[in-house]
């Protein structure tokens, strides 16, 4: 997919929305099994400015943060997926277990988190802020996560 670009050719386009005074939005997540809870969370990320990109961690940033038995669906499949979906204009991916890099290579107006998050634990608030940016939280529609749908899963299908 066209949208899915290395963090090199999102810089270029990042400092050509700068130039065209666009609002860029970033956000990030694992987004392993995509459910409404997503959906709804990048709709309104995307209401909050003009272009919205999302971090997707790689497999091996899962792994480090969720276990060796995740992801479920590989990256590029993760990334197609949230690539489609309308309010997301870019993705990109990290190898780190936080996009702090990535953030700071971007510098994005506004740093969109979960409401999950305290606005203090942001990874990357500093970056943007000091940038004259802005961190958000967004708060979850309903009470929905990958790791329940897989435990729903598993008691469901248990012999």
């Amino acid at each position: 997919m066209e949208n899915i670009l290395g963090k090199e050719e999102l810089l270029v386009i990042r400092k050509k929305l700068k130039e065209e005074n666009k609002k860029v939005v970033f956000t990030n997540g694992c987004f392993d099994i995509l459910h409404a809870g997503h959906v709804d969370y990048l709709i309104k990320a995307k209401n909050l400015g003009d272009i919205l990109i999302v971090g997707i961690n790689s497999d091996s940033s899962v792994k480090l943060i969720k276990g060796e038995k995740r992801p479920i669906i590989p990256q590029q499949e993760r990334a197609a997926l949230i690539a489609s979906l309308k309010p997301v204009d870019y993705v990109t991916f990290f190898d780190e277990p936080t996009p702090k890099e990535l953030i700071t290579y971007l510098i994005p107006d506004f740093l969109v988190k979960g409401a999950d998050w305290s606005i203090d634990n942001v990874v990357g608030r500093d970056v943007v802020e000091a940038n004259g940016g802005e961190v958000k939280t967004i708060r979850f529609v309903n009470d929905q996560s990958t790791s329940k749908i897989i435990k729903l899963i598993l008691e469901r299908f248990k012999e």
